[in-house]
């Protein structure tokens, strides 16, 4: 039995965090993380109504096999406390709406996890809004085009996640087209090892990706992507501001990546997110890759007790459909 945090566990961080000893009066595990747990915790007075609370432990991380973290792979589950401060601070840097940090501890000595309390954002998620308020939506979505393009025009001269380039470390691989390459034919392997639907044809989609990979060109700069950004990673603040979460995966990539994962999880909405210049053989390639990614990434999730198992079964069968229909 997995051991979640209650009130009691969380009052401590709380009270290190608002000062005092506020009390606690509910505490709400929300849905959806693989490798953290966040927890809203509500109080009965102060400044605050409600705080959250991100805690990074063996308990939360439902990803099967080895629990360590390899910064130097981009593509690696993302989690702990040092890249997510070390996003936050970039993120800052480039003008990007982020929760803000009210307390954090990697010490493990008084809790056994890494934990941040953090400000809770009012509005709800930006995916939430889109079905509750259009018009608020619209403009949040108009925000978070702004910020994209202060992210994506922040470049460096290398690929790899912020943590690790800002200790200096070197990032797996020589460029982000080869890395996505080789990425997607392990992801290939593992999905046609699961399903035959992608085993028959698993040569096929394997000649595919090399042929899409072949005519993409060095690029000399990478900017900065989030990686994972749904409209269920934005959060809406009272002033109609796009607020990132989920921000440990914060890399200097190629942003036809980004804007790949956008055109996915965005739908028709992507349009308000679209730029040009974006280089349309890296789309093609990445497009194909990102689809065995989410074949692969949440079978494999499901070798483990991740809660929610219908949905992510879902998210794997809706995505080998679209990478079968992008054979030719």
């Amino acid at each position: 039995m997995r051991g979640f945090a209650e009130a009691g566990d969380l009052s401590g961080m709380v009270s290190d965090a608002l000062g005092g000893r506020p009390r606690i009066v509910g505490v709400d595990r929300l849905r959806g993380g693989s490798k953290k747990g966040v927890y809203r915790v509500r109080l009965d007075e102060g400044e605050a109504a409600s705080v959250i609370v991100y805690r990074w432990s063996d308990e939360e991380d439902f990803w099967p096999g080895t629990r360590e973290d390899d910064a130097t792979d981009p593509f690696a589950p993302a989690s702990g406390i040092a890249p997510f401060l070390a996003a936050r601070r970039r993120l800052d840097e480039v003008g990007a709406r982020v929760p803000r940090v009210l307390w954090a501890d990697d010490t493990r000595q008084r809790y056994a996890a890494d934990v941040a309390v953090v400000e809770d954002v009012p509005g709800g998620t930006l995916e939430a809004l889109f079905e509750t308020g259009p018009a608020r939506a619209d403009a949040a979505l108009a925000d978070l085009a702004r910020t994209l393009d202060l992210m994506h025009r922040h470049h460096a001269p290398r690929h790899g996640r912020v943590d690790l380039l800002d200790r200096g470390g070197v990032a797996l691989g020589s460029s982000c087209e080869q890395l996505v390459l080789d990425r997607a034919r392990r992801d290939l392997d593992e999905a046609a090892g699961r399903d035959t639907r992608i085993g028959t044809v698993r040569d096929r989609l394997d000649e595919r990706l090399r042929e899409l990979r072949e005519p993409v060109l060095p690029r000399a700069e990478c900017g900065l992507i989030h990686g994972e950004l749904g409209p269920d990673h934005v959060l809406v603040s009272a002033e109609g501001r796009a607020v990132l979460i989920d921000i440990e995966g914060l890399m200097y990539f190629d942003v036809e990546w980004e804007h790949v994962f956008l055109r996915i999880r965005f739908g028709e909405r992507y349009a308000a997110l679209s730029r040009p210049g974006l280089d349309q053989r890296r789309l093609d390639l990445y497009l194909l890759a990102m689809r065995l990614s989410l074949v692969a990434g949440p079978l494999r999730l499901l070798d483990g007790d991740f809660p929610d198992r219908a949905f992510m079964r879902g998210i794997a069968e809706h995505n080998l459909r679209e990478a079968l229909a992008l054979l030719p």
